[in-house]
């Protein structure tokens, strides 16, 4: 029988719960499509549940709710929920008529313009019917204090098989779930967390500052002189630099990886290179094409994986993460894939062999109870709208799969990632690799871009303007 004992979030991963309010959620999410033309029998809902039924235990994050410390003395802890019902986290639901991109894109936006239970395991998945083509879409968010996107593809795939042959699950061990502490408790786990906490703030500064000497030190071997002129000074306002409302909206297109890397050969970059100037190229048009003028280029904070192979342990979240100028101002394509290319370079020398990245290592330094107010605050008083934002949208590049993935029988056809948008940065542009296709998903604020479902087609122009320029 098998108990786990319980897990205090680490302060990063818990500044995701801090950082949610009720226009700001914090789960990330996908949108696979399925053909269920591969699949014996009838394929939905149920079939969905079954296979999840069989496999959850090779997930255990979703049997684990939170419980809370009173007052918010310390960080939260991951317990094993007693009171788990799979049946509550799997739903069906189906799109509207025809159920075509535009139709699945609006249903997307509205499930997930709504935060996760906190009383409960922090996902859901919904089967979504009626798409366009006897197709099937599922759609699956969590919360980032649980796992970041790498983690999500991760434990997600394990419900995948590789062939439409649906492979039995391992045994399951037997599961006890663990008894939910009472606010007692875990007031007394908070004084012992408490008593240490002088000595986490010691390691924290010491891990911290080491962190930085190191990137010092390969900043000033690479000649580019201080650590402060490797960050922006700022980014330019946007319109999508503004504070957030609750609904979301969602666009999504696939691009070809097969251009992506034609590309990345003939300039000597990398695909992520190649995928942030497409990113850039695309943005470029959409501002000019919605008259909005620019002073300077647009910032993307992008976050890097630096997830091993224990991707099981430890922190939720393995993130650093790097600010890229991404030229909107360079009218030669050529040029802002230079550009990018010689940023990331820096970047990545910088998070090479170091301890980690300082912001996350000093993030233990300050007490639970502290930034959760800290967060608080910054929200209440729209603290977003009244400074310059470091940067205007947030990038990450995720790999996928580049074999065939299946779903009790029925065919991965792409799968669409989506992910957080912030208070002054709303806007993500997410990208997942899946066999020779590039899977990218947007997400807006509909009040600060009405018109952010034209903007799939401007990455496209972007990439294919690439092609012609290094063919």
């Amino acid at each position: 029988m098998i108990t786990r004992e319980m897990r205090r979030l680490s302060s990063f991963d818990a500044n995701f719960l801090y950082l949610e309010s009720p226009t700001s959620h914090m789960h990330v999410g996908s949108l696979a499509i399925f053909d269920p033309s591969t699949a014996e029998g009838a394929w939905g809902v149920e079939r969905v549940r079954d296979i999840y039924t069989d496999r959850i235990h090779l997930v255990p994050q979703f049997r684990r709710r939170l419980a809370e410390v009173p007052l918010q003395l310390d960080h939260p802890h991951w317990v094993d929920d007693p009171e788990f019902d799979l049946g509550w986290h799997i739903r069906h639901i189906a799109v509207p008529a025809p159920g075509g991109p535009d139709e699945l894109a609006a249903l997307a936006g509205e499930l997930m313009s709504t935060q996760l239970d906190r009383s409960r395991p922090l996902w859901e998945v919904w089967v979504i019917d009626g798409v366009t083509g006897g197709r099937f879409a599922v759609l699956t968010k969590a919360h980032h204090a649980a796992m970041d996107g790498m983690a999500g593809v991760q434990m997600v795939s394990s419900m995948f098989d590789l062939t439409p042959e649906v492979e039995p699950a391992p045994p399951a061990p037997p599961w006890a779930p663990d008894r939910v502490p009472g606010d007692l408790e875990m007031l007394a786990r908070a004084a012992g967390s408490m008593a240490v906490q002088p000595l986490r703030t010691v390691r924290a500064i010491r891990r911290g500052t080491h962190a930085l000497r190191m990137r010092r030190r390969i900043i000033q071997e690479e000649g580019r002189g201080s650590l402060a002129e490797t960050l922006p000074a700022g980014a330019p306002n946007v319109s999508f630099s503004a504070p957030l409302t609750p609904e979301r909206s969602f666009a999504f297109r696939t691009l070809s990886l097969t251009k992506a890397k034609a590309v990345k050969n003939a300039t000597g970059t990398t695909v992520n290179d190649v995928i942030l100037a497409t990113c850039g190229g695309g943005l470029a048009r959409y501002l000019e094409a919605r008259g909005e003028r620019v002073d300077g280029s647009l910032v993307a904070m992008v976050p890097m994986s630096v997830r091993g192979d224990d991707a099981a342990a430890a922190d939720a979240n393995k993130l650093m993460n790097m600010f890229i100028r991404l030229g909107t101002d360079l009218p030669d394509p050529r040029d802002r894939l230079a550009s990018i290319a010689e940023q990331t370079a820096s970047g990545k020398a910088q998070l090479r062999g170091g301890e980690g990245d300082p912001v996350r290592e000093l993030s233990d330094f300050a007490p639970a109870t502290l930034t959760a107010h800290m967060f608080r605050f910054i929200a209440s008083h729209h603290l977003a709208e009244r400074v310059t934002p470091l940067f205007n949208l947030t990038m990450s590049n995720l790999a996928g799969s580049p074999t065939p993935l299946f779903l009790g029988g029925a065919l991965l056809v792409a799968n669409y990632p989506l992910a957080p948008i912030y208070d002054g940065n709303g806007l993500n542009i997410t990208v997942l690799s899946y066999l020779d296709q590039l899977d990218v998903g947007i997400v807006t604020c509909p009040q600060l871009s009405p018109d952010a479902a034209e903007l799939p087609a401007d990455l496209e122009s972007a990439l294919d303007e690439l092609v012609s320029l290094t063919a």
